[in-house]
């Protein structure tokens, strides 16, 4: 938290108005669409978090797997540009995206958000995989058509080519800050460890610098306010903010 203090403010990460998240298995699976990722040993696929940044220290590891993946979404911008300009023109189309149980009071259980977004000079990305899948399952949410589906695909390929991406095995003590608008995260699937005491823990801050980068106003869907250093959260989706 103190080291996260030199990035920028701490944003909630639930409606409980937690500043530190806890990244942890609780024997839940993504069968159910409102269950998070990180509260299962499943791989959690490229993605960025309701945030700016996002920061992660490791307290303690699997017995097995669980690496953290990180790629440029810059790159794989520049990448399709080069090699398929007409898949990416439907990236910078909305996309249905499920809010997974955290609505608004008076709106959608989802909302629709292209995957790139250009304002004011910058290229920033908003990238959920599974949560536009699962939008699907509101009937009043648009469909995913074949041209959708490949251009997502191809997204996906290029963030998880080794060529572009670092691998990483985070130790007790490794924190990891990522610029959610310009890099992805992913980590790989896990065994963990039978006794309770040793079981794969990080520790997840949310965090919105006072020089961020200007947003259009679609992010406010998502992050609540698009006001450089007081957005971004979970409680955004809710009631409000909670800033300490």
């Amino acid at each position: 938290m103190g080291i996260g203090t030199y990035f920028g403010k701490a944003r909630s990460q639930n409606s409980q108005g937690h500043l530190i998240g806890h990244v942890r298995s609780q024997g839940l699976s993504t069968s159910d669409p409102n269950v998070r990722h990180y509260q299962t040993t499943e791989r959690q696929t490229f993605h960025i978090d309701s945030c700016d940044i996002v920061g992660l220290l490791c307290h303690k590891t699997a017995k097995r797997g669980g690496e953290s993946k990180i790629t440029s979404s810059m790159t794989v911008y520049n990448r399709m540009v080069q090699d398929r300009p007409d898949l990416v023109a439907r990236l910078f189309k909305p996309f249905a995206t499920d809010r997974r149980g955290e609505v608004p009071e008076g709106a959608k259980p989802y909302f629709e958000i292209a995957v790139f977004n250009e304002f004011l000079g910058y290229l920033s990305v908003f990238y959920m995989r599974p949560f536009v899948e699962s939008a699907e399952r509101f009937p009043e949410a648009p469909r995913l058509l074949p041209e959708d589906t490949e251009a997502l695909d191809y997204f996906d390929a290029l963030a998880d080519d080794s060529e572009l991406r670092l691998d990483m095995a985070l130790e007790p003590g490794d924190m990891q800050f990522l610029h959610n608008h310009t890099v992805l995260h992913d980590r790989n699937a896990y065994e963990d460890w039978p006794e309770p005491d040793r079981r794969r823990h990080l520790l997840r801050l949310w965090l919105a610098p006072p020089d961020a980068r200007p947003l259009p106003m679609v992010y406010a869907q998502r992050f609540g306010s698009i006001t450089v250093g007081d957005r971004g959260g979970s409680c955004a989706r809710t009631r409000g903010f909670i800033s300490r």
